[in-house]
């Protein structure tokens, strides 16, 4: 008898082990504990700023203290203060070091307010919220994210900036202490050489330059020592597949990969994988941003999808990741939302082309067929050939041409891309040229006769995926649509019954917006959907596909409520590669180990050239 969460079944009745057999189940806190810690960190910085909020009944034992000790509680308010705002996003997300810290820090801050003449109703606030973090500390178990840099640079800017507008605050909040009327650029220098260390133009009395001075300097050692943390930390392995977790996904692939087109993207080497108790399915997925990307249906027996989805969920939880799948099919939905009570959405079709089915005759195809013909009269030639069957050189000269072909500085792609050729690893996969030879008299170009590819991963044994389309840019017009039906009708040869193409996003609002009789909802949404075309490729990408008359394959994505849509939205553009959040690219360090970000269909989708799929 197998577990229930491999799905295996057991005659007819399936078993799921009882709960505390699966570990226990993580406490819950309410998600208002980080808007609590923002408030906390609000009142401890107001404490430290301005003046009016100093006043209240411990205003006399106050001034009874030495001026430095005054100053340095005021500082101290204000590293408290924004340290707090800074960490209630990780409490939210129920971060262990986000809680260790919090703890540490909020003692300091309830003794900076009570000391720098605030009132009592801060410390009280405060102290309730250390009361809470303890008394609830189990909960607050999530393991870090991984480690990047960029966070160090953005933070270095962020918190800089922030840092000099306070500090302008601080400089300014005391003008009956201030000798004589310094300038603006005087009070500028003063907070620039403060968040330094050093002394400025502007001078103060009664004690109030231990304030400002400590203030300043406090704001300048914060925003250094956050980002040294934050660059040289340690690191948390992010997520990559194992040659180990590789192979085992092949195997899986080879036995149940006919089942989802999008199957063979997930040995993607900067996904990572996780397995079901007994390795007969695994759910594939990036970190971006806070959010667990996963992409289409998980690998394997379809009996056996629950115990990976439940996984894949766990690891989710224990390092707070907001999970979500990105164009999982109808049945990796039903899956996905039985599992887990997570919902569903539409998110587009997927062009499938049944090469048994496919023809040029007939008006429908009136169009590719006449473009077609006029590139062949032209004296283009097309050739389709796995790509065991390439020679070394000629592979190399392919691949060095479709990375100078590229639109962008970056590859893109994440759910319908591989990011690479390799003839050892991708034998099966397929590759369809274009050449035209020179005109008598005429220099060959820098990759001799080639002129345009494109780039077919398998789809199980009878099918395959398109990956990638690249065209030289003095190539005819036409290219793509050229080498699709060259591909469609080498497929009998090649043993391949379908082709996958593109991924149109809301398809079906196109579609029906158009039809006599729709309602004001579909029309106001496919014109929405019209403007966005100018930016994005979504109706003329439905309309490349559209020309091969397929048929189209709804896919959903999956996510746990309306609320995290937006950031799921945001990774998903940082995971196609149209929102990039990294170092400027001069600071880039790239080492020759680290997989590059992989490339689907990235040019222009128009009639000359057609590109990337979402």
């Amino acid at each position: 008898m197998s577990d229930r969460l491999d799905g295996e079944k057991s005659g007819t009745v399936a078993w799921r082990p009882p709960r505390w057999l699966r570990g226990p189940r993580p406490e819950k806190v309410p998600p208002l504990v980080g808007t609590a810690g923002a408030v906390v960190g609000l009142l401890n910085l107001a404490a430290g700023l301005f003046p009016r909020f100093r006043h209240s009944r411990l205003h006399a034992l106050a001034e009874v203290l030495p001026g430095a000790v005054s100053a340095l509680a005021a500082a101290s308010s204000i590293v408290v203060g924004i340290l707090l705002l800074m960490l209630a996003h990780g409490l939210k997300r129920r971060k262990r070091r986000a809680w260790v810290a919090a703890v540490a820090l909020l003692p300091v801050g309830i003794a900076a307010q009570l000391v720098y003449r605030h009132s009592v109703l801060g410390a009280v606030l405060s102290l309730a919220l250390l009361a809470f973090l303890v008394w609830h500390r189990r909960a607050f178990e999530a393991l870090p994210d991984p480690r990047s840099r960029v966070k160090a640079l953005l933070n270095f800017i962020a918190l800089g900036g922030i840092s000099f507008g306070l500090g302008l605050v601080i400089v300014n909040t005391h003008p009956h202490k201030i000798v004589g009327d310094p300038s603006v650029w005087e009070r500028l220098k003063h907070v620039m050489w403060g968040l330094f260390g050093f002394e400025g133009p502007v001078r103060y009395v009664n004690n109030v330059d231990y304030t400002v001075g400590y203030s300043l300097g406090a704001l300048g050692l914060l925003t250094v020592a956050t980002t040294a943390y934050l660059a040289f930390r340690p690191e948390h392995p992010a997520a990559r597949l194992t040659e180990q977790d590789e192979e085992r996904l092949r195997e899986l692939l080879a036995k149940h990969g006919s089942r989802d087109s999008l199957g063979y993207f997930a040995l993607r080497h900067d996904k990572g994988a996780v397995f079901s108790p007994t390795g007969k399915a695994a759910v594939c997925y990036r970190v971006i941003s806070g959010v667990m990307l996963a992409s289409g249906d998980p690998i394997g027996d379809v009996e056996a999808w629950p115990g990976a989805i439940e996984r894949f969920m766990e690891e989710a939880r224990a390092h707070s990741w907001t999970p979500a799948v990105h164009g999982c099919s109808e049945t990796g939905g039903q899956v996905w939302t039985r599992e887990t009570g997570m919902d569903a959405l539409e998110l587009g079709d997927e062009a499938i082309v049944d090469v048994a089915d496919f023809t040029l005759t007939g008006r429908a195809m009136r169009n590719v067929r006449q473009m077609v013909k006029r590139i062949e009269r032209n004296g283009y030639e097309t050739r389709v050939r796995r790509v065991s069957d390439l020679e070394p050189e000629e592979l190399a000269r392919i691949q060095e041409a479709a990375d100078a072909w590229r639109d962008t500085d970056d590859e893109r792609g994440f759910s319908m891309a591989l990011g690479r050729i390799d003839a050892e690893k991708d034998r099966d996969a397929v590759i369809a040229t274009a050449h035209l030879a020179p005109a008598e008299g005429e220099e060959p170009g820098p990759f001799g006769d080639l002129k345009a590819m494109q780039y077919f991963v398998p789809w199980g044994r009878d099918g395959m995926s398109l990956e990638r389309m690249r065209r030289d840019r003095s190539a005819d017009p036409g290219m793509n649509e050229l080498l699709i039906v060259a591909a469609l009708q080498a497929a009998p040869g090649l043993k391949i019954k379908q082709l996958s193409l593109n991924f149109a996003v809301f398809r079906s609002y196109l579609e029906r917006g158009e039809k006599l009789g729709a309602g004001p909802v579909m029309r106001i949404s496919r014109a929405t959907l019209i403007f966005l075309s100018r930016w994005y490729q979504i109706e003329s990408l439905y309309k490349f596909n559209d020309k091969f008359q397929p048929r189209w394959v709804p896919r959903f994505v999956v996510f746990r409520n309306s609320r995290d849509i937006p950031r799921i939205g945001l990774a998903t553009l940082q995971a196609e590669g149209y929102l990039e959040l990294s170092l400027p690219r001069a600071l880039r360090r790239r080492t020759p180990a680290e997989p590059r970000p992989c490339a689907h269909k990235d040019e222009p989708i128009t009639a000359d050239a057609v590109g990337t799929a979402a």
